[in-house]
């Protein structure tokens, strides 16, 4: 948008709803040179040699029997898998039902889609001209990028849960002062001081950083971890709907909240920030290089969700043991 803003005759939004292409044509051409997955391979067709061949190509080594070994296993429990949906629903995975709801509904209520979608909008009602609102739009999408990559770096050294704790500080203190800064310096149907306007855009690329190097990733990550086989597919799927409605509400709501409750809007988000800090702190355990047959163990002794999965231990073990029989007798035995 930024480049072609100046465009005269019509040309300018063309070329850039046309520019959605070059990502599609991207990502369509790639997936034909995209390998199959060794856990695709051998759940497909039990090709367990063809998926042998994969894992060393990927991992670059021939030493890869017990990574197939668990794969096999993992696939044949899987396959013993019914209903994932309704398992879910039951006592024992309420912790990951009620994580995979929230997580993602949190996700959205920071705000930060208010900032993917309306960034030039928001910055040009605070006083910055066309040009300057688009490119502000560009800087805070760069910062995010830049926290991206500082997330993949970090998150195994310092976890998931310490990540989310200080990405949620650093947004609610980003999102208070910007809405202090409007309530002070904006006025209705005004516009605030240009320096200020650069003010808000700074505080708006620390909000944009905080998110990106917390709540964004680990929002996909977190119920991965903490969601055994048999109920994983609908934990996924449940964050996956969760997200996509609560953009749509979002994307439909901010412009009137921001013309109705102007500065407070911030407030209100920054308010969310708040109680999705506090969950974290209270209700969330840390899953940092926790193999997930140790997750069972930390619901029982988490002070809040024992109180929910405790009653449940012998239902758990029941379930398990049936799993690992299932497994043992199907997978493959070494000479």
């Amino acid at each position: 948008n930024y480049g072609v803003q100046k465009i005269e005759g019509g040309w300018g939004w063309r070329i850039s709803l046309s520019m959605a292409a070059v990502p599609a044509a991207f990502l369509t051409i790639g997936a034909i040179f995209l390998p199959e997955t060794p856990s695709f391979l051998i759940q497909r067709d039990g090709n367990v040699d063809e998926a042998k061949m994969m894992l060393q190509r990927l991992r670059g080594t021939t030493g890869v029997q017990k990574e197939l070994d668990d794969l096999v296993t993992a696939s044949n429990i899987s396959r013993a898998i019914k209903n994932p949906y309704r398992n879910i629903l039951k006592k024992k995975y309420r912790p990951q039902l009620v994580i995979a709801l929230l997580i993602p509904f949190f996700n959205q209520v920071t705000g930060i889609n208010v900032i993917n979608f309306y960034a030039p909008v928001m910055f040009r009602t605070i006083g910055l001209g066309e040009s300057a609102a688009l490119m502000s739009a560009v800087v805070t999408r760069l910062c995010a990028t830049v926290a991206n990559i500082v997330a993949m770096i970090v998150v195994d050294k310092f976890g998931r849960r310490k990540l989310l704790l200080v990405g949620g500080i650093q947004m609610i203190l980003s999102q208070f002062t910007v809405g202090a800064i409007l309530a002070v310096k904006f006025k209705d149907h005004g516009v605030m001081d240009k320096e200020y306007g650069y003010l808000v855009l700074v505080i708006m690329c620390v909000f944009v950083a905080g998110f990106a190097w917390s709540w964004g990733p680990l929002t996909y990550l977190v119920p991965t971890e903490i969601c055994p086989l048999e109920i994983r597919s609908a934990g996924q799927s449940v964050v996956i709907a969760v997200i996509f409605l609560m953009t749509f509400v979002i994307g439909q709501t901010f412009l009137n909240m921001l013309c109705h409750l102007k500065f407070g809007t911030f407030f209100l988000f920054g308010g969310w920030v708040c109680v999705m800090t506090l969950f974290v702190f209270f209700f969330l355990p840390e899953t940092k290089q926790l193999p997930m047959e140790q997750m069972e163990q930390v619901w029982r002794k988490h002070w809040f969700w024992k109180r929910i999965v405790g009653e449940g231990e012998e239902e758990v073990d029941q379930a398990h043991t049936g799993a690992g029989a299932i497994a043992m007798s199907t997978a493959p035995h070494s000479s």
